[in-house]
């Protein structure tokens, strides 16, 4: 398979994101898909497609058979066919979206990131998908080495071809091995808030069973 456009790729992982996160407009029509690409939140970078431009890369992605314009209905409708067309799981499906979305990451930030599109059980996994990926022929994405300042190498998608590097974030000085992330911090914050949601249904199990059994589980008074 050829490169893909910047374009083609924003396109592509638009529709794989809205899938998950809107499925009650997904298939996308040509507006929503490109308002998609043209949003200014988790992009980078931020771009300013027209209709023509996006109309174009639908074509471009619909000859390597990676998009479907879905027949039946008065305005035409677009869904992806990622994870066939490239023969991976969904769960690098979600991983080369978020990278096509939102350029170069952390394993840590790609957890995070990927949050809604799959839920990751912990970084490992992450890596050993992306590791899978770096293991195909033609690879289909890379292990960037790490740059000056930063904590953690960032994983970069190949699917339009050599990786374009770009600059590292801003370097706020210090030791480079203290600190936390920002993809640290987001994937602590996602994993706080599992933990709370379990220990929610736990308390919920425990106090069914306590009232089953008939013991009183009322906190004494201070």
């Amino acid at each position: 398979m050829r490169a893909l456009t910047p374009l083609e790729a924003r396109v592509l992982a638009v529709l794989v994101e809205k899938q998950a996160t809107v499925p009650d407009t997904y298939p996308l029509s040509l507006n929503s898909l490109v308002a998609g690409c043209n949003q200014k939140t988790a992009r980078d970078p931020v771009i300013n497609a027209t209709d023509a431009e996006v109309l174009t890369a639908v074509d471009g992605l619909k000859a390597l058979s990676l998009l479907f314009i879905s027949s039946g209905s008065r305005v035409a409708r677009y869904e992806h066919n990622l994870a066939r067309g490239l023969g991976v799981p969904s769960q690098a499906q979600a991983l080369l979206a978020v990278l096509m979305l939102r350029g170069p990451q952390t394993s840590a930030e790609l957890r995070a990131n990927c949050e809604r599109l799959y839920r990751f059980a912990d970084i490992s996994s992450v890596e050993g998908f992306l590791e899978e990926l770096a293991g195909k022929t033609p690879p289909k994405v890379l292990h960037l080495p790490r740059s000056p300042g930063e904590r953690e190498a960032r994983w970069a998608h190949l699917l339009c071809g050599e990786v374009q590097m770009t600059a590292p974030r801003p370097y706020t000085g210090g030791d480079a091995d203290e600190g936390v992330s920002a993809g640290e911090l987001s994937a602590l914050k996602a994993e706080q808030t599992r933990m709370a949601a379990e220990l929610a249904d736990l308390r919920a199990v425990v106090q069914r069973m306590a009232a089953e059994l008939g013991i009183d589980t009322t906190p004494p008074p201070a």
